[in-house]
């Protein structure tokens, strides 16, 4: 089964990964995204064990189950600080130090989010098909 993991930075700056859809509480957290991550994956881990460990049966729900993390902004940033901010911010057509707010957790709206998700695609599309080769 694949299932959303929802990943967002809390006020107090922490990282948190959670399943809204799932009956069955898994939940990470951390002071970086992949620590939040590498969190959530334990849960997940000891929710199968007590399964296991109590001989009950496995719900459909857990069964060969997948995620597809989604993320907030902040979120976004901190999983790939390789991204300059500034500059994706000039390419997607946001005021740079508005962007720098979405970044920070002020409140978004869909449209914005849209903008943002379009050019990330362009540039994944453009990168996917980059091939280097190794100059003589």
């Amino acid at each position: 089964m694949e299932t959303t993991a929802l990943i967002e930075m809390g006020k107090d700056g922490t990282f948190g990964v959670f399943t809204p859809d799932l009956e069955n509480t898994i939940i990470g957290d951390g002071k970086t995204v992949e620590e939040a991550k590498a969190d959530f994956k334990n849960s997940l881990r000891e929710v199968l064990e007590v399964y296991i460990k109590n001989d009950t049966e496995l719900p459909d729900e857990l069964r060969d189950i997948k995620f597809v993390f989604k993320y907030d902004l902040s979120s976004f940033f901190n999983s790939y600080p390789m991204l300059n901010i500034s500059q994706l911010a000039k390419a997607a057509n946001i005021n740079i130090s508005l962007m720098h707010q979405y970044k920070a957790g002020q409140y978004i709206s869909e449209k914005q989010i849209g903008k943002i998700e379009r050019i990330l695609h362009k540039i994944g599309s453009e990168l996917s098909r980059i091939q280097l080769y190794r100059k003589y």
